[in-house]
């Protein structure tokens, strides 16, 4: 039989057990509380680890971006390297270029040189050449003068004989034309004509190189007409004009007058100036043209 406890001792038993429960209740919550900051440390330390990680990543990204950027720089750099190559050999094919410029310009002043010495010369020899121009241009203005006063006269010899020849042979020129030919002196009609005239419309008169009269051929009751005729070698505007002035002015005077223009030769379209503006009678090397038109004209002004 156990021996039996005592109140007193029962008392320090249960005193010390709710002591020991008490101690190991405050342990165990104090190793509550602890697990709980404990949870809480594994909670940051997890936050931690995730911001870490990703951090990690961020530099992970980060790095093979710049390595990127390096591949890219050394990439870059070669470039910059074979450019500073090329203008490196640029540089000496310049240089090069330079140098032959120069040699170049070296010849070019020496030709220069030599040429201004030409040039010299030649402004030496161009005075000299313009001197013997003038004398030469003074010579050939006189010897031009001469020819020309040569031509003239015997441009006015040529003509003296035609106007000789149509008036020697008036009757072969113009008979074919008119039946009674024949030659009147200005002079003749002198007193008739001033009588009628102004002095200066006979003095005109007076330097008309032929005066025919006669009766058309082809009109037996036609009256007689009056051929103003200007005879030139070679036929001109100015041959027209003067035996169409004249030629109004004996119309003035009363005579059926007829201008008329005789010659070796005329241009084509003065020929048509003849007919059409001018409506003289044309004779040339025994040819006769516009004589009809001519004939009616003088004696429509009768």
């Amino acid at each position: 039989m156990a021996a039996e406890i005592s109140p007193a001792l029962y008392e320090i038993i249960v005193a010390v057990s709710h002591k020991a429960v008490d101690d190991r209740l405050q342990q165990v919550t104090v190793m509550q509380q602890d697990l709980g900051e404990l949870k809480g440390i594994v909670r940051d330390l997890a936050v931690a680890q995730a911001r870490t990680e990703a951090r990690v990543e961020e530099l992970a990204v980060a790095q093979a971006r710049t390595e990127a950027r390096v591949e890219e720089l050394a990439v870059a750099q070669a470039r910059t390297e074979a450019r500073v190559e090329e203008l490196a050999v640029a540089q000496a094919r310049t240089e090069a270029r330079v140098e032959e410029l120069a040699v170049a310009q070296a010849r070019t002043e020496a030709r220069l040189t030599r040429l201004e010495a030409t040039v010299e010369q030649l402004a030496v020899a161009q005075v000299r050449t313009e001197a013997a121009l003038q004398a030469l241009t003074a010579q050939v203005l006189k010897l031009t003068t001469t020819v020309e006063r040569l031509v003239i006269q015997v441009d006015d010899l040529r003509g003296w004989q035609l106007e000789q020849r149509y008036r020697e042979r008036a009757a072969s020129y113009f008979g074919r034309l008119l039946r009674r030919v024949r030659v009147v002196p200005l002079t003749e009609l002198e007193n008739a004509l001033l009588a009628r005239l102004d002095r200066d419309e006979f003095l005109d008169l007076l330097e008309l190189d032929l005066l025919v009269n006669g009766i058309p051929r082809e009109a037996a009751d036609a009256p007689d007409v009056w051929l103003a005729v200007e005879i030139s070698g070679v036929i001109a505007q100015d041959d027209l004009e003067r035996a169409r002035r004249r030629a109004a002015i004996l119309r003035r005077a009363g005579y059926r007058a007829i201008p008329t223009v005789a010659g070796k030769e005329i241009p084509e379209w003065l020929e048509q100036e003849a007919r059409t503006r001018y409506r003289v009678l044309l004779l040339q090397d025994g040819r006769t043209a516009f004589w009809p038109e001519a004939l009616q004209e003088a004696l429509a002004l009768s």
